[in-house]
C-alpha cells in the first residue's frame, strides 16, 4: 500500500530516472538486480523527505556527472510506495538499519559501502558528493 499519491511522487521518482537510474517496482526485480555476481550497482532509496530533495538526490547526481569511474548499474526503491520492493531491497542492505533516503553500493552482489540517513541529513551536500566519488574510485 502506497504512503503517498502517485501524482506527488511521480516527480520525485523522474529526478533519478532522468540521472539514469532505473525504477524497480518489485521483490523480484531487486533480488534480479542485486543478486548478479559480477560487477557495481548502486541502489538509492528514494524519499519525499526534505533531505532526500535537498541533498541526496543533488548529491548522487553530481557525484555520477563528476567522477570517472561509476557504478555499472544506477537503481532506486521509493520508500513509502513500493513497501515489498523496499523491504527486499533492505534485506540486501543488513546489518545496516532501515532508513529513508539511503545509499547503498554493491561490488559483485556483496554490500561494500553505504550512506545512511544520518550521514546525509547532518551533512551538506559536498561531502555527500566526496564520500559518493570516493566509494566509485575504490570499488568501481
Amino acid at each position: 500500500m502506497a504512503t503517498y499519491p502517485e501524482y506527488m511522487v511521480a516527480p520525485i521518482r523522474q529526478d533519478l530516472v532522468e540521472a539514469g537510474f532505473e525504477q524497480l517496482m518489485t521483490p523480484e526485480e531487486v533480488d534480479s538486480v542485486l543478486q548478479q555476481d559480477a560487477g557495481t550497482v548502486l541502489v538509492a532509496v528514494n524519499s519525499v523527505c526534505g533531505c532526500a530533495a535537498g541533498k541526496a538526490r543533488p548529491a548522487l547526481k553530481l557525484a555520477l556527472a563528476s567522477s570517472e569511474k561509476k557504478p555499472a548499474k544506477l537503481v532506486t526503491v521509493f520508500a513509502g510506495m513500493e513497501t515489498e520492493a523496499v523491504a527486499k531491497a533492505r534485506e540486501h542492505m543488513l546489518p545496516y538499519p532501515p532508513s529513508s533516503p539511503c545509499i547503498a553500493l554493491f561490488k559483485d552482489g556483496e554490500l561494500v559501502h553505504m550512506i545512511e540517513r544520518y550521514h546525509i541529513e547532518g551533512n551538506d551536500m559536498m561531502r555527500i558528493v566526496d564520500n559518493l566519488q570516493g566509494a566509485f574510485e575504490e570499488y568501481c
